[in-house]
């Protein structure tokens, strides 16, 4: 497994932030996941993307494609997600991603997840344990201090040291208190979906 060691949590750090597009109440289909590609919180080095089934069971299986396709994954020594489930509740195994390709894993939330919430709308959705289990198996929450605002965000190490995975976040919430790579992927999927990007940036 890939470990990130200390000295290697510098500015240019090559970090994977992961979002997906923005989808209308309803609809059925494909959602774009899209993955921006840092060095730390200010250079885009490059972009990749794949598709995930609206409230699917596919998202870590694509995910992990996307990574070990990639040209980028050698140079990468970490992985962001916005959150631990894309295209609705498509749930992503963090720590299946992370057995699979060595990267450690740090999820990313604005709120702390009201985990009652999430349990109740999974019963409305097919194989909801098997979604429920994964989530609750994930990481462990902490909240974290970003550079820019007073009012912290959250995070799930996986893989990585807390103390570390806290280093990383902060210098790479270079413009907003998201990290840069989650706040560029959420833009080119938005982008990608509706045309243009905008929403909470």
């Amino acid at each position: 497994m890939r470990q990130v060691k200390f000295w290697q949590i510098k500015p240019e750090i090559r970090i994977l932030g992961v979002d997906d597009g923005p989808f209308e109440a309803g609809y059925r289909g494909k959602v774009p996941l899209v993955g921006a590609v840092f060095r730390g919180g200010k250079w885009l080095d490059g972009v990749m993307i794949t598709n995930v089934e609206k409230d699917g069971m596919d998202a870590t299986e694509r995910l992990i494609e996307m990574l070990t396709r990639s040209r980028h994954l050698g140079q990468l020594r970490v992985l962001m997600v916005d959150g631990i489930t894309f295209a609705g509740f498509n749930v992503l195994d963090v720590r299946e991603v992370f057995r699979k390709t060595g990267l450690p894993a740090i999820v990313v939330s604005r709120e702390i997840p009201v985990m009652s919430d999430i349990r109740k709308a999974l019963k409305n959705l097919p194989r909801w344990k098997e979604r429920w289990e994964i989530i609750k198996a994930a990481a462990k929450i902490y909240p974290v201090k970003t550079q820019r605002e007073g009012k912290p965000i959250y995070m799930q190490p996986v893989g990585i040291k807390r103390e570390d995975a806290e280093r990383i976040v902060r210098l790479s919430s270079t413009r907003s208190s998201v990290p840069e790579p989650l706040r560029v992927a959420h833009l080119i999927a938005t982008a990608i979906v509706r045309g243009e990007s905008h929403g909470r940036v």
